[in-house]
């Protein structure tokens, strides 16, 4: 989803694999904001620009259209305010791209309705109790958040749990058996 040769900051980026990954195959100028220290230091030893933040609350220090893309990438259900971090992300980038684990699953609402307990997945590994995650929310809540900052998906796909993406693109569909959404979004002109 990403071009060639453009101007990305991955906000909570973690280790940096996906910004190595980026200037590596790509030709990005590759920058990263990320919250833990650890993940910051990771970065900055493999050579990448990445800086100690809060998708929060350090999106607003950024100006408006400074990259092509805003990547979210496995964080928008850690983050306090996901409809503002969203919203920040399209006003400092032309493009937001959004990955997050879908709650709506159909093993997820097994987990809760047969065994009475919050899910634990390959993509929610951590038992409730000592998660970073603070909003779940599955496919279609995400388009309807979408819809209400009144933002354009520009493309979006459902993947299964060994990554690939789902056959019917429809949002029921996915929404039942797509294990992560990932969105491609732009400002509406």
């Amino acid at each position: 989803m990403v071009e060639a040769n453009s101007r990305v900051l991955d906000v909570g980026c973690g280790d940096g694999a996906l910004l190595r990954l980026l200037a590596e195959e790509k030709g990005v100028d590759a920058r990263g904001i990320e919250l833990s220290q650890r993940g910051v230091n990771d970065c900055v030893a493999q050579g990448l620009s990445v800086i100690q933040g809060d998708a929060d609350t350090d999106l607003a220090a950024y100006p408006d259209d400074a990259f092509d893309y805003v990547i979210l990438s496995q964080t928008l259900q850690a983050t306090r305010r996901p409809r503002e971090v969203v919203e920040g992300m399209l006003r400092i980038g032309r493009r937001a791209i959004v990955s997050f684990p879908n709650f709506g699953h159909w093993r997820i609402r097994a987990q809760i309705a047969l065994g009475g307990h919050m899910p634990l997945t390959r993509n929610l590994p951590t038992i409730w109790y000592e998660t970073p995650n603070i909003h779940f929310c599955t496919i279609q809540d995400f388009i309807d958040l979408v819809h209400a900052i009144g933002a354009r998906i520009e493309r979006g796909v459902a993947l299964d749990r060994f990554g690939r993406p789902l056959a019917y693109s429809a949002p029921w569909v996915w929404n039942l058996f797509g294990e992560q959404g990932v969105f491609l979004l732009s400002r509406k002109e």
